[in-house]
């Protein structure tokens, strides 16, 4: 059997990927977070939100702990060469507010009360970006912008080593 190279990109988060707790918070996430250097936060904070939306898309992103780190992945997404992927995430984030909640509590209340009150919103509703977002037009971004994810991150990865 044939053993398959990790992705170069990979090579670099993954001394880190024990180190960077998304599960405990965002005041643990973002202390344990900068102590990576800045290649490594911009490929592991872009690499969880590619993998986490490609999976259940951006309800499962926000619902889940790796919702934490947003701000981190669109930096990320524009640091590795994919400026569309990075505003669309901002978009998609801005339904939340001004200010993105990291707490994955108030990510939850927050989109619950959104959805339940969905019908009596009316315009306020569609006018906001959680309402109107296609994963499938991220999906299209994470294969084909600037050659796609994988290409876009090994490249960061190895002009960076």
């Amino acid at each position: 059997m044939k053993s398959k190279t990790p992705p170069a990109y990979w090579l670099l988060i993954e001394p880190y990927w024990e180190k960077i707790s998304i599960y405990d918070g965002p005041e643990q996430f973002l202390r344990e977070f900068q102590t990576a250097p800045l290649t490594v936060r911009n490929l592991f904070a872009s690499h969880w939100l590619q993998s986490e939306v490609l999976n259940g898309g951006f309800g499962q992103f926000f619902d889940n702990s790796t919702g934490v780190l947003a701000p981190e992945a669109a930096d990320g997404f524009l640091a590795i060469g994919m400026p569309e992927a990075s505003k669309f995430i901002r978009h998609v984030m801005s339904g939340f507010g001004e200010i993105y909640p990291r707490d994955r509590d108030q990510r939850f209340e927050f989109l619950e009360d959104f959805y339940d009150n969905a019908e009596s919103a009316g315009k306020e509703y569609a006018a906001n970006p959680l309402s109107s977002y296609l994963d499938e037009d991220f999906f299209e971004l994470v294969e084909s912008e600037n050659g796609g994810f994988w290409v876009s991150a090994n490249r960061y990865a190895e002009r960076s080593e």
